[in-house]
């Protein structure tokens, strides 16, 4: 089993991603973003989105009723759909669904982000959550009868109610679920790098202990992406390739090793 997240930036070669997994003899999970098509829809929509810094220094996009729906439209609606349709027309029988769908993604929201604003603590509540389950009856379902599924943003609430979480801690859970051998994270870099502004500066192997290090020396939104690649390892041994989603063969590069590989 492997699970395969795509990133949401414009420049994820995606045909190539899924003219890649066409080929695989194994069975596959996907996890897309659309953050790309998510801001440029926004744009157009005249809504301004809102990065939210708390106060132990983690970044995420605060989700109001205005970001949740662009959101929907951006993730579940184009992105998601477009996904699918390269699947069909590569042989492959995907089935598109976000984590609200037959609560595939159960989570809990947010109590509140505490955050700084003019030198004064506050708590801010929006749509935004932790996973906490998959219901695997329903992947399985999909999977025994050779559907593919493609996941996406919003999961579901313990209320009901549609919440964005972070794509990087839903692929933690699906990990800790389903025990997948494989991870693969396509991202708009070479892979894990040492300086973010330079793409020739990729850590081709990283261990599992030296991840919590490197969470100490990052910032933004790059110190939770680490945190929750720490949580792929929690539950059972796997092997996490971050690497190019750019190049020609993206998931023929991963397993190749030519980004990097975390065991």
């Amino acid at each position: 089993m492997i699970i395969v997240k795509i990133g949401g930036g414009e420049n994820i070669n995606i045909s190539g991603v899924i003219a890649d997994l066409a080929k695989l003899d194994e069975k596959f999970i996907v996890v897309h973003g659309a953050n790309a098509l998510r801001d440029e829809l926004a744009q157009k929509l005249n809504y301004e989105k809102k990065i939210l810094t708390s106060v132990s220094g983690y970044q995420s996009v605060y989700s109001d009723d205005e970001a949740l729906d662009s959101m929907m439209m951006a993730y579940s609606g184009l992105r998601n759909k477009r996904i699918v349709e390269e699947f069909q027309k590569n042989g492959v029988n995907a089935v598109g669904i976000t984590g609200l769908d037959g609560k595939t993604i159960q989570g809990k929201r947010n109590k509140g982000i505490r955050v700084r604003e003019n030198g004064k603590l506050k708590m801010l509540r929006d749509f935004s959550g932790k996973p906490q389950s998959v219901n695997t009856d329903l992947i399985n379902l999909l999977l025994d009868n050779n559907y593919t599924p493609v996941l996406t943003m919003p999961i579901i609430d313990e209320t009901g109610y549609a919440i964005n979480s972070e794509n990087d801690d839903v692929v933690a859970v699906l990990q800790k679920e389903l025990k997948a051998g494989k991870v693969i994270q396509l991202i708009e870099a070479t892979g894990f790098l040492e300086n973010s502004k330079d793409d020739s500066s990729v850590i081709h192997k990283i261990t599992k202990a030296e991840l919590e290090t490197k969470e100490h020396q990052v910032e933004g939104r790059m110190k939770r992406k680490v945190l929750a690649l720490r949580n792929l390892f929690e539950s059972s041994d796997t092997t996490v390739y971050i690497s190019d989603g750019r190049t020609e063969h993206p998931i023929e590069d991963a397993l190749n090793g030519k980004g990097t590989v975390i065991e």
